[in-house]
């Protein structure tokens, strides 16, 4: 039998599936060294020599939420995240669809966009202080609706960008259509160009969501007791003055993790659906 030669693209296709593999080793190696420590006995932690562990065990992940209140900074960023995410797309929403159809020139629109989205440009450590300043004379620390201004304020401009896009891409001739029959400028809104943008609304409620459960900084600095703190914040305070549980750390952080995992893996068609759907124009 003769030998199959292999030809140029053949030989391109396989250094591609070899790069992808590597890429693929190098960024989930992590995420496997995390899970590994989780369940690792602390005598076993530090051997960096060893793949796996001969002696796993759950331990660590019963002390996360017997030992400290975990389950409860789990609740605050859902409900932080969930209240901030609601907010935002309602308050986005409006904005984005008055940008979208109101009958000024597209650089007066490309103004307010870009002074919107400038907003969202400054680090979060040079506004930290007037935020905490002022959450703290309305008297909100230490309570959901304290983040809820910051959190807000960063994740409103990215949502009125991204929404107004998909506002842009519905025809004019849907919304002379439901004025033919009848629809004010409000039911045009939320019966007929909102539903077409679907898929865009919920991607943008994804990734506020999750920048809202990743956040840290304003989460440290205004909340401050206990009971009120987020996930992110809560980790970061299993360390002792002299030692860093990093097997409870690591089985937190997993534990972190799953939510955003699950919700990626289950919404994958809707996200990759929105973040394309914007960029096509008719």
């Amino acid at each position: 039998m003769k030998k199959k030669k292999l030809t140029g693209e053949k030989i391109a296709k396989i250094v591609m599936n070899i790069i992808i593999v590597l890429a693929l080793i190098v960024i989930l190696f992590p995420f496997y060294w995390l899970l590994l420590t989780s369940i690792r006995p602390k005598s076993e932690i530090f051997n960096i020599s060893s793949l796996i562990t001969l002696k796993p065990h759950v331990g660590n992940y019963k002390m996360v939420f017997t030992e400290r209140p975990f389950a409860r900074y789990i609740l605050n960023s859902f409900v932080i995240g969930l209240e901030t995410t609601i907010i935002s797309i309602v308050i986005a929403s409006f904005a984005a669809y008055a940008i979208a159809k109101t009958n000024i020139s597209p650089k007066v629109k490309n103004l307010v966009l870009s002074l919107s989205l400038a907003v969202s440009m400054f680090p979060q450590i040079t506004i930290v202080s007037p935020i905490y300043v002022i959450v703290k004379n309305l008297g909100l620390r230490n309570s959901f609706f304290g983040l809820l201004i910051p959190y807000t304020t960063f994740s409103l401009p990215l949502a009125i960008w991204y929404l107004t896009t998909f506002y842009q891409g519905v025809s004019h001739e849907i919304d002379e259509a439901a004025k033919i029959d009848g629809c004010n400028t409000f039911q045009i809104f939320y019966k007929i160009i909102t539903p077409l943008i679907a898929p865009g609304i919920f991607t943008a409620a994804i990734l506020i969501f999750i920048s809202v459960w990743n956040e840290f900084l304003f989460a440290l600095v205004i909340n401050t007791d206990d009971i009120w703190r987020t996930v992110s914040v809560g980790i970061v305070m299993f360390q002792g003055r002299f030692t860093i549980p990093w097997d409870e750390i690591s089985a937190a952080a997993i534990v972190v993790m799953i939510p955003l995992v699950l919700m990626v893996f289950i919404f994958q068609q809707r996200i990759v659906s929105g973040l394309t759907a914007g960029a096509v124009k008719e």
